[in-house]
């Protein structure tokens, strides 16, 4: 480790102390690190609070992992360091000194726990998703390091951390709003995918734990490991973060639930959290929200409550000056400003937003949506909405007609949902399409395309647990264990312009015998391997990469084959990275800034 002979000889006497933003791997934790030890000085300091020891299998012995330690990119910890280096001399590495002395007083001086505040809803759809992402970008353009945290999230829209752990679309959102690089499981530790029948999947830090019955996850879940899972990430994220800001799940004044309730006020309270109550305004009766859900919860809790936000407000704020001062004398609580209806254009988490629309968009070429009675990962679709394009969202063979292109998209129960489509006539109408316009594919999608699905335990009606796919790819797909693969790839096309790609598995079931032309390439240890099936003269594309239409390359491709001429290679990440610019600027604009800063410290 040659940092400090480096950094103290050369860089310090250059004044170079910040964020190396000309480094490929710039932010390798969040945005606006101090960079100036690319490598720990202190490492390994072996402290609980910023690390712990895994076991290697390579070399058989334990080693000191601080991968998502902060400490040592604060400013105040680099430019402290960096002064007590020089003041005792210390150019090399291996001197004892850096921890034994300056690490101890550093961490003495300048560690400490972080701050939470949670957003809580008077309703599903009061807009905490966006008012976490919202706080989360204003103070890390403060300068201060900050993580969402969500305890418990129901959501068939989920992404794949760099460590192959799956949690929801919306924390990995929030993450990108804290400039979170790398987020892991500890942000969503509690994740309930959906199967139908009232039972979920639970995933449990990233990995498949168990399928629960609603009742059986609050009546044994919830008691026997629930609580434990949620206060152990929010004290992690606390010891690591400068604040945490929370997301509750539907309402915090469930009184039905409320003593099994690990999402709301229980995990405000295992975290100490200021919170702050939204309400959407495009509702009527939304004052009454926010004074029932305030009197629902009992006063221990209700004390944690400092503010009310009156979210999307469609009219002259002006005119609500009265209303806001008398919810105010009702409830003793400040309201810290109503949010306007902001234009912006983010990734939709919500399913009750996507049950209830029939399209999105209004370009020229019409893209048919299959929508599925178990689809899963719908916001694969938001990059289209860059390009000149209409989504439709199709259920019935007659809505199918004019269509430029079709898309079969991912969903939570592969034979359930191919079952559906042949008794609907779907499956048969789509075959009729096949030549004529591109047909797409994505992870359960892809997998309906093959001549057989066989899955063992599969559907409850055995005749339908071995079952005819669309027969449009010369290939199978089995089902011989419930191992979950979870990864991220990136690549290249291995068709048109062979353009760069990025996507992420999340699927259960393999496809075998694929007689098929490759459609990806990607970049795996030991060489990489090739993905997905394209039979081009046929206009056929099938791959298991979610978030595939995000970087230009693919999306582009598509476009072109549909007869687009003037297509838009925009990075999608790009694009989200301004509209939460836009979010953010429009939550400091309408808000007491000063207050709220008072209020979460």
């Amino acid at each position: 480790m040659k940092c400090i002979k480096n950094k103290v000889n050369a860089e310090l006497k250059a004044g170079n102390i910040g964020s190396n933003t000309s480094c490929e791997y710039n932010p390798c934790h969040y945005r606006g690190q101090n960079c100036s030890f690319c490598y720990c000085p202190f490492y390994p300091c072996n402290d609980k609070d910023l690390g712990n020891e895994l076991h290697s299998e390579n070399t058989s012995n334990d080693v000191w992992d601080c991968s998502q330690c902060l400490f040592c990119h604060d400013n105040n910890v680099v430019e402290y360091s960096y002064k007590r280096f020089s003041e005792l001399g210390i150019t090399d590495s291996d001197d004892e000194r850096i921890r034994d002395i300056v690490f101890k007083e550093a961490k003495e001086r300048f560690y400490h726990i972080g701050k939470a505040v949670m957003i809580v809803g008077a309703t599903s759809d009061a807009g905490k998703s966006i008012t976490a992402a919202a706080l989360c970008r204003i103070i890390n353009r403060k300068g201060y390091s900050v993580t969402p945290f969500k305890s418990q999230n129901m959501s068939l829209n989920s992404r794949v951390t760099r460590r192959g752990d799956e949690i929801s679309m919306i924390q990995t959102l929030q993450a990108k709003a804290a400039g979170v690089t790398n987020p892991s499981y500890t942000i969503n530790p509690i994740l309930l995918k959906p199967k139908g029948e009232r039972r979920s999947q639970i995933i449990v830090e990233g990995k498949p734990f168990r399928d629960c019955s609603v009742s059986s996850y609050y009546r044994t879940f919830v008691e026997e490991e629930g609580r434990d899972i949620v206060k152990r990430n929010i004290d992690f994220l606390r010891s690591r973060y400068d604040y945490i800001v929370m997301e509750g799940a539907g309402s915090p004044a469930e009184i039905n639930i409320y003593d099994r309730d690990i999402a709301n006020m229980s995990a405000a309270e295992m975290a100490d959290a200021t919170c702050i109550l939204v309400v959407n305004m495009e509702w009527g009766g939304s004052f009454a929200y926010a004074l029932g859900t305030i009197e629902l919860i009992p006063e221990k809790d209700r004390k944690r409550i400092k503010g009310i936000i009156l979210n999307n407000h469609k009219g002259n704020v002006k005119a609500l000056d009265g209303a806001k001062k008398r919810l105010e004398e009702l409830t003793g609580i400040p309201v810290l400003g109503v949010i306007p209806h902001l234009n912006v254009d983010l990734p939709k988490e919500d399913s009750e937003y996507f049950r209830n629309t029939k399209e999105a968009g209004n370009g020229k070429y019409i893209i048919s949506v299959i929508k599925l009675p178990h689809i899963s990962n719908f916001t694969d679709l938001d990059p289209l909405m860059l390009e000149d394009v209409k989504v439709r969202f199709v259920t019935s063979s007659d809505e199918l007609k004019g269509s430029d292109a079709i898309i079969i998209p991912g969903t939570k129960n592969t034979t359930d949902d191919l079952h559906w489509m042949n008794v609907s006539g779907l499956s048969e109408h789509i075959r009729n399409y096949v030549g004529r316009i591109p047909i797409i594919g994505i992870c359960g999608g892809y997998q309906m395309m093959g001549r057989k699905l066989m899955d063992p335990n599969g559907i409850e009606d055995e005749r339908y647990r071995s079952i005819s796919g669309l027969g449009l790819f010369d290939m199978e797909v089995r089902w011989n264990s419930y191992t979950k693969h979870v990864c991220k790839n990136t690549g290249h096309m291995l068709i048109g312009d062979e353009g760069r790609i990025s996507g992420y598995e999340i699927h259960m079931g393999n496809t075998v015998n694929n007689n098929e032309e490759p459609l990806f390439f990607l970049d795996r240890l030991r060489g990489g391997l090739t993905e997905g099936s394209v039979n081009q003269d046929r206009k056929l594309f099938g791959t298991y990469q979610h978030g595939v239409f995000e970087m230009p390359a693919f999306r582009d491709h598509i476009m072109k084959l549909i007869g687009a001429k003037d297509t838009k290679r925009l990075d999608y990440n790009a694009y989200v990275e301004e509209n939460l610019d836009k979010l953010a600027n429009g939550f400091e604009k309408a808000l007491d800034m000063d207050k709220l800063w008072e209020l979460i410290g």
